[in-house]
């Protein structure tokens, strides 16, 4: 047996054992403007099988290891077998649901931790840095906290940070067609890989990003240009904010010293420490370095000027991004194509 195959082996032995050839009824388009067909889901031993429901005809299968969810936190979910895939499955049932990420949790934490003595090595030198806490000042704890965290704790905590959010904002706009332009929007500008794109319908100006690769864009980013490019000057812009301060921090400042020792030792942060911080944090305002945004713009061949404007219609406080625009007579290649973009516009729609 190859090691591919043991790692899927492994997988399925600790995720899976309780969704042992599960079935649920879903809905699966081949690509964004396919009509939707009624699929049986069925979880297999490594992969996922989408059948014809009358014929018990096998329409797709998908590696479980590349199933990603496109909307988090969002009902009904939506799954696809890589963000560059064109197919989409639309799934409403809790269990199957909870089994996707169930296998999408348990890769993380092999990625995470690829080894037994890596894991005894990260254990022992936590518990030495909780020993050291008595005497470390609180910054430092937090820098180290962040600094030591895994990809399924980051996502954790940004689904709880967004959980928060929601409670001022609703929770993100999940129209099917513009959940999956959101996804396109994605991956055309952070591809090989891509963040999750959520627009909030209230209490959100502009842009920002949460641990665990979230961007949210508030909707009024959206319904009013008539073209993607601010959009998408809004998304780099909270990515590249993530990029320079690591949101986890701010984060961790909210929920104090204790609450990070806890988060530190057990992967894990007490339930209740982030209640208020969804008020910090739709109330912060992050000023970004000209040229780094400059930069950002340029590598995914997007105009700066259609952002810069919807920041300041006048341009005198952007000037600096008009002036130096890489595109200035427009994007190099189209950001989403018009049926997508308006698909996007029309995400909160009722």
């Amino acid at each position: 047996m190859s090691r591919h195959d043991l790692q899927l082996s492994d997988i399925r032995m600790t995720a899976l054992v309780k969704y042992d050839r599960l079935e649920s009824p879903g809905l699966w388009r081949s690509d964004a403007q396919a009509r939707g067909l009624d699929v049986v889901v069925g979880l297999r031993d490594a992969s996922l099988l989408l059948s014809d429901p009358k014929s018990d005809l096998a329409l797709s299968h998908w590696s479980l290891p590349a199933v990603l969810r496109l909307n988090p936190g969002v009902l009904p979910a939506l799954f696809a077998p890589g963000f560059e895939a064109g197919e989409v499955l639309e799934i409403d049932d809790p269990e199957m649901i909870a089994a996707l990420e169930t296998v999408h949790r348990a890769l993380l934490l092999r990625r995470a931790k690829p080894g037994r003595l890596r894991g005894l090595v990260l254990l022992g030198a936590m518990g030495v840095t909780l020993a050291l806490g008595l005497i470390w000042v609180p910054d430092a704890l937090l820098q180290h906290t962040a600094s030591v965290l895994p990809a399924v704790s980051r996502a954790e905590i940004g689904r709880a940070a967004l959980a928060e959010v929601t409670r001022l904002t609703g929770p993100p706009c999940d129209a099917r067609l513009g959940t999956l332009a959101a996804a396109k929007l994605s991956d055309r500008l952070f591809a090989p890989a891509p963040a999750a794109v959520l627009v909030m319908p209230n209490g959100l100006e502009g842009s920002l990003a949460l641990p665990g690769g979230l961007i949210l864009m508030g909707r009024g980013v959206i319904e009013a240009p008539s073209s993607a490019d601010a959009a998408a000057g809004f998304a780099l812009a909270a990515a590249l904010e993530a990029a320079i301060a690591d949101p986890v921090l701010p984060l961790l400042q909210h929920a104090g010293v204790p609450a990070t020792f806890r988060l530190l030792t057990t992967g894990k942060l007490p339930d209740g420490v982030l209640a208020g911080y969804a008020e910090v944090l739709l109330r912060q305002r992050t000023t970004l370095p000209t040229e780094a945004l400059l930069e950002r713009f340029r590598t995914v061949g997007v105009s700066a000027s259609p952002y810069a404007y919807r920041i300041d219609p006048s341009g005198e406080t952007v000037l600096g991004l008009i002036e130096a625009d890489p595109y200035p007579k427009g994007s190099a290649r189209a950001i989403l194509d018009g049926g997508q973009w308006d698909n996007l516009q029309a995400i909160c729609g009722d």
